[in-house]
């Protein structure tokens, strides 16, 4: 029989599990040179680019990249090139809430404020923009994180921005969209520590895959 203290026990294991493996990984980050993620982020486009999701999905979301992320700018200008409608996260501090607004184009993304995480994001009186769950959903994702392992965990940066913004594309019509993570391969892990909160991705692209 599980004693009362057990799950706090493992609750707080796991904690620690993934406290240790986001360090090990913002490590891993910082010692990859700008030309190896600009290398790496150029594969990972075309991969996206001749991805058979991809070229299906009409609505898309995708972030905007911190230097530590996969650079996703190529792939933005082939969304808009291709005539598919782009999202954008908007991130809300103090919360585990996001929104995913509309581009109207790449240059667009000129036009967005900086926050104090250094992310560019729609501010919170730009309300023309369309919110995609307001509209007609979302086809695909493409997901950020600190590291993934090749079952499709996720280790993201401990906020739970995606997984609770998955749970509300589970409630729309549409349903829950295709993810696809983008990941240096030294993002890659044997195992990444999940609770039963965390969303699995669909797919990981990287490198070697």
């Amino acid at each position: 029989m599980e004693r009362a203290g057990d799950g706090g026990a493992m609750a707080a294991a796991l904690r620690a599990a993934k406290r240790q493996l986001r360090a090990e990984l913002r490590q891993r980050l910082r010692a990859l040179g700008a030309a190896e993620k600009q290398r790496q982020s150029r594969l990972l486009g075309r991969k996206v680019i001749d991805h058979p999701k991809y070229q299906e999905s009409k609505r898309i979301a995708i972030f905007l990249s911190m230097p530590d992320e996969v650079q996703t700018e190529e792939i933005i200008k082939d969304i808009f090139k291709q005539g598919k409608e782009c999202f954008i996260p908007r991130y809300k501090p103090q919360s585990n809430h996001i929104d995913m607004l509309k581009l109207s184009s790449a240059e667009d993304i000129s036009s967005l404020a900086l926050t104090s995480w250094n992310i560019l994001q729609p501010s919170d009186d730009d309300i023309a923009r369309e919110e995609a769950l307001a509209g007609g959903g979302l086809d695909l994702i493409f997901m950020p994180g600190l590291g993934f392992d090749k079952k499709g965990n996720r280790l993201g940066r401990g906020k739970g921005y995606y997984d609770t913004y998955l749970e509300r594309c589970m409630k729309h019509p549409r349903g829950k969209p295709y993810t696809i993570a983008l990941a240096f391969r030294e993002q890659i892990c044997e195992s990444v520590p999940v609770t039963e909160n965390d969303v699995p991705i669909d797919e990981i692209l990287y490198e070697d895959c």
